[in-house]
């Protein structure tokens, strides 16, 4: 004697599978909107800090330029003064490019830590200066006679 398998299962499967594929959709919609709400979440905190960030360079560059507008009394007395653009006596084009040349490259050995001698040996020899005094003062300060 053979048995039929009854027709019930079937329908529980097709049931099921139904089921499932219900389940599926709204997990796949309920991630869906987690993605979306934290991407929200992100682009606002984001926004926000952008924000604060804004704000608080707005308020530094502010700080920034308090400190500097106080009048020229109030600052600390400097020993530099302004380098004249050309030197007493220069007429020509290839002397004033020479002069600014050499202003150039003293300022350059000053700023990478030459001395002042050597800076003053450079421009003797380089721009034919015998008196260095002018341009050394003017970018290191007056030479201490102490």
């Amino acid at each position: 004697m053979s048995r039929k398998k009854p027709s019930e299962p079937r329908a529980l499967t097709a049931g099921t599978a139904e089921r499932l594929a219900a389940i599926v959709e709204a997990a796949e919609r309920a991630a869906a909107q987690v993605i979306d709400d934290a991407e929200e979440q992100a682009r606002r905190q984001l926004e926000e800090a952008s924000a604060r960030a804004d704000r608080v360079v707005a308020e530094r560059l502010r700080e920034l330029a308090d400190e500097l507008d106080p009048p020229t009394a109030s600052r600390p007395e400097s020993h530099l003064r302004p380098v004249e653009p050309v030197a007493d006596g220069v007429d020509s084009p290839g002397q004033r490019s020479s002069a600014a040349g050499a202003r150039v490259l003293a300022t350059q050995m000053a700023v990478s830590g030459s001395s002042r001698e050597e800076i003053e040996r450079r421009l003797r020899s380089d721009f034919d200066i015998e008196n260095t005094s002018e341009i050394l003062d003017a970018i290191l300060g007056p030479e201490d006679q102490t």
